[in-house]
């Protein structure tokens, strides 16, 4: 069994925020750009990030 910090990790294309594997993504990890379904509307309002470089 997989520990959490074993899992894959990307970055949110729109706040910025690591994210990490999710078993509902399993088989479109590839293609997964956003944290969550807030991102994903987000993004379609906006197309800049809303947060700065992070820290």
């Amino acid at each position: 069994m997989r520990r959490k910090q074993d899992l894959p990790q990307k970055e949110c294309v729109q706040c910025q925020r690591p994210f990490t594997w999710r078993k509902k993504w399993a088989r479109c990890w590839d293609e997964v750009r956003f944290c969550s379904k807030r991102c994903r509307r987000g993004a379609k309002q906006t197309s800049t990030p809303r947060r700065q470089e992070r820290e």
